[in-house]
Formats: C-alpha cells, sequence, structure tokens
C-alpha cells in the first residue's frame, strides 16, 4: 500500500513540474504610430451672433495608425492663445474620429475664456495629441493657426437703449426724486454690458436702476427681494410696463450706511454690491421724533473714527431735548450733556437744540466728547450773485423729500456756483472731482445759461449732493 502512495505523489510531482516548464504564449507587440497631421477648413473665423448655432469650424487630422482597434484611439484638441506654447490651453477629448468642428457659441465661449475682447481679432494655435488608450505612445500634430474675432453673445437682460444707467429710490441720496442728482447717481458704462459706479446707500433702504433718467416707464429690478443674500448681489432683470411679469421687486440696500460699488452685468444678468466704505452712526433721538433711535435722523462717521456730523430737521414744538445713540435702541452708548459743549455717555441730562425749531448742523465728537449744533438756511451762491454782492438765492426745505429747492432762476452767461448756509461763509460746501458729492469749502461748480431748479441734499448723513435741473 505505501508503494502504490509513493508511486501516486511521483506522478503527480513530475506533472506538476512539467506544466511549469510549458513555454507560455508570445505578447502581442504593439508598433508605434505616426504623428497626425492635423488641418483647418479656415484660416480665418469671425463669426456674428446669428451665427450662434452653425458651424464656424472643422478640424480633421490623419490617422496615426496605431497598432490597435482604431476606435480606441484617443485625440486630444488643444486651443490656445497663439504663441503661449498651449501653457494652459482649452482642451476637447474624442475616442475614434478622425475629425471634430466647433459651432460658434462653443467656439466664441473658449476666446471668451482666453479673456479676448469682443470685436478684435487675436491669433490662436490648434493642434491634435494621439495616443492609445491607456495615453501610451502619445504624438503630436503640426500646429494651424487661426485668426479669431470674438462676438457679443446676445446679454441675458436687455441693455439700457441711451447706454445709460441711474440710481433712484429711498436708500440713494436722492430718495425717490426722478430725475436723479448726477453724476452722484449715475453708473459709468465699463463696456457695452457692463456698468458700474460707487454711491451712497442708506442702510436697510431699497432702490432700483433706471436706464432713462426721469422716467419710470423702463426700470431694472429683482424678482424676489427677501432672498437671503440678494443686497449683496445676484439675479436681476428688465422691466417695463408691457413687458412686467416678473423682476419687480426692489433692490434692498445692505443693512449698514456707507459708500458701496454696485456692478451690473447685463451680459449675465447679475449684479454685486460691495462695501467701500461703511460708515459708523450716531442716531439723534428726541422729543421732536417721539424718542425713538430707530426711526431717529444720524449723525455719520464716514471713517469710523469718531468724528461725527449731519444735519437734522426740528420742528415747533415740545422740549427741543436730545440724547446721541449709537444703536437704533438705547441698549447702547446714549450721550448726555455734560456741559460746556461737553457730552458723555454716563450724562442723563439731556442736549437740547439751542434755537428751537430749524434745521441744524450737529458735530460730535467722541474721542474729545465734544458736540455743537448750529441751525441754518441755505442759498445758492456764485458770480451769478456777485459772490455775496446780491443776496443769496434762497433754498426752501421739503420736510417731505428732506431736500432744499430753489424757484426757477434764470442764468444770463456761463457761471459759477456753491451752496452756502446762514448767508456766510462759515458752512459751505462745493464739489471737488465733479462728482456730485459735496464737500465743506470744496470747488466752485459751473452752470451756463439758461433757466435752472437747484435742490440740495443733506439729509443723508456723511454724503452730501445736489441736483440742478434745466426747466
Amino acid at each position: 500500500m505505501k508503494s502504490i502512495i509513493k508511486f501516486l505523489t511521483l506522478v503527480v510531482c513530475t506533472a506538476v513540474i512539467f506544466a511549469a516548464c510549458k513555454k507560455a504564449d508570445t505578447l502581442p507587440f504593439y508598433d508605434t504610430g505616426n504623428a497626425p497631421v492635423l488641418s483647418a477648413n479656415v484660416t480665418s473665423v469671425s463669426p456674428s451672433p446669428a451665427d450662434s448655432n452653425n458651424t464656424v469650424l472643422s478640424l480633421t487630422w490623419t490617422d496615426p495608425k496605431y497598432a490597435t482597434d482604431s476606435s480606441t484611439v484617443r485625440y486630444i484638441v488643444q486651443i490656445d492663445s497663439a504663441g503661449q506654447n498651449f501653457n494652459n490651453p482649452y482642451t476637447k477629448e474624442i475616442t475614434a474620429a478622425l475629425g471634430t468642428s466647433f459651432i460658434a457659441k462653443d467656439l466664441n465661449a473658449v476666446l471668451v475664456g482666453f479673456g479676448f475682447n469682443f470685436g478684435v481679432t487675436y491669433g490662436v494655435d490648434i493642434r491634435i495629441i494621439s495616443s492609445y488608450a491607456n495615453n501610451n505612445d502619445q504624438k503630436v500634430s503640426n500646429t494651424v493657426t487661426l485668426q479669431a474675432t470674438p462676438y457679443v453673445v446676445p446679454p441675458k437682460v436687455r441693455i439700457p437703449a441711451a447706454r445709460t444707467l441711474f440710481l433712484v429710490g429711498a436708500a440713494t441720496a436722492g430718495g425717490w426724486g426722478n430725475p436723479v442728482p448726477t453724476p452722484a447717481q449715475q453708473f459709468t458704462m465699463i463696456d457695452t454690458v457692463t456698468y458700474e459706479g460707487t454711491f451712497y446707500l442708506a442702510g436697510g433702504g431699497q432702490y432700483l436702476m433706471l436706464p432713462v433718467n426721469g422716467s419710470w416707464d423702463e426700470k431694472y429690478a429683482v424678482d424676489d427681494n427677501t432672498v437671503a443674500g440678494i443686497s449683496d448681489g445676484g439675479e436681476f432683470g428688465y422691466y417695463s410696463n408691457t413687458n412686467n411679469t416678473i423682476y419687480n421687486d426692489n433692490f434692498p440696500a445692505p443693512s449698514a450706511n456707507g459708500m458701496y460699488k454696485i456692478r451690473v452685468d447685463f451680459q449675465n444678468g447679475k449684479f454685486t454690491v460691495t462695501p467701500d466704505k461703511v460708515f459708523s452712526l450716531l442716531r439723534v433721538a428726541g422729543d421732536y421724533q417721539g424718542w425713538t433711535p430707530a426711526t431717529a435722523p444720524a449723525l455719520a462717521s464716514p471713517n469710523a473714527d469718531g468724528v461725527y456730523e449731519g444735519y437734522v430737521n426740528v420742528p415747533s414744538g415740545g422740549s427741543y431735548e436730545f440724547k446721541l445713540t449709537s444703536q437704533a435702541d438705547w441698549n447702547g452708548t446714549n450721550y448726555g450733556d455734560a456741559g460746556g459743549g461737553s457730552i458723555s455717555g454716563t450724562a442723563s441730562a439731556n442736549l437740547v437744540f439751542p434755537s428751537g425749531a430749524g434745521y441744524y448742523k450737529i458735530n460730535a465728537n467722541t474721542n474729545t466728547n465734544t458736540w455743537s449744533a448750529t441751525a441754518t438756511t441755505w442759498g445758492v451762491v456764485g458770480s451769478l450773485t456777485g459772490w455775496g454782492s446780491s443776496p443769496d438765492i434762497p433754498l426752501t426745505y421739503d420736510a417731505g423729500s428732506g431736500s432744499y429747492t430753489s424757484a426757477p432762476v434764470v442764468i444770463t452767461g456761463n457761471e459759477n456756483f456753491k451752496f452756502r448756509a446762514n448767508s456766510d461763509w462759515p458752512i459751505n460746501l462745493g464739489d471737488n472731482g465733479s462728482n456730485g458729492s459735496l464737500e465743506q469749502d470744496g470747488a466752485d461748480m459751473p452752470i451756463t445759461a439758461g433757466t435752472y431748479t437747484f435742490t440740495l441734499y443733506l439729509n443723508n448723513a456723511g454724503y452730501y449732493t445736489y441736483k440742478v435741473i434745466r426747466n
């Protein structure tokens, strides 16, 4: 029995040895391919928006003749700005086919992606990289250079026909008055589909954009101003008397008063609101307005440095007492009268408007804990009045709009003007930079012959502006 077992074991071992020594089949050998030769059907591409869905470029290349099934060969189309050596190309992957094509809108997107300007012709390089399916044996074709001109894709939102855009609304310096102050509330056109400007916005207010100053027939708005984050930017659209199905909500301003850069992109139907300078506020809450900080006018510190200024209209009646508070309630620092032109966050005594009813310029400094209040009346002065040799042109306060306005004024030649308080020079406002904002002791404003109405806006603490309307 043992002899039989030994014999069987010997047979099995011998079979295993012979099996292990059997020669393997020859592995397949894949020969190297040839670099494909690329051709294009055109040497220049300059489509128009009407061509968006039409084929404008066809590419073909020769077979690299890899030693494998041609249906598995991989091709990479690369497109780059001419002379860039394909350092950051657009790529398109293709399998099996010996050609591809581009419709105008797809090629245009590639060109715009390179940062090319609309309507300007640029050189672009194109090549093909072929390989086996696993990327082995890559072969690079010749480079074909084309001249290509991107076109402006029809914008998502209708652009202003007159190429102008204006801001209006309770959040703006000029309120809902239309026409609006210019240039203070006029955008700058960056290009045909992009507008931008830096504007004063009152926190929590609302606004619209108008393509025509003085008209309500057309406007730009948002679809829903309750969407989270919409005050910082989002989608917007066009609204008119004949196109009013959506986009009928006002833009909501950010929560804080200040200067904001607004960029409007009609191409993509997007807008952005970026803070440029956020103001610090002190609210002037008192008997004249029901001791309610949330609805009180404010003093502003544009640089948030503790130096505040603002204008307050005080109607007749009551005690004329008030305090300055740092919040829209009484839970912040509440500044009272510390005597001798001083304020204190612990003083219980109220401050008092010194002349009773009136329109006051109020200054406060929380660094030195000082304050002042000057009652003002306003007028227009300049070469048109002999710089004070004749009475200033009077301005009348309108409590509804919070602005001062003149009667129509006839001007017979080229003149200059400024605004000043109390027919004197300690408080006078001019426009440095001709940007629509007014500054103490600012530059004279020019005006030509005609009949005009002057309007002065002082109700936006930290930012003052004006408009001059030709009648």
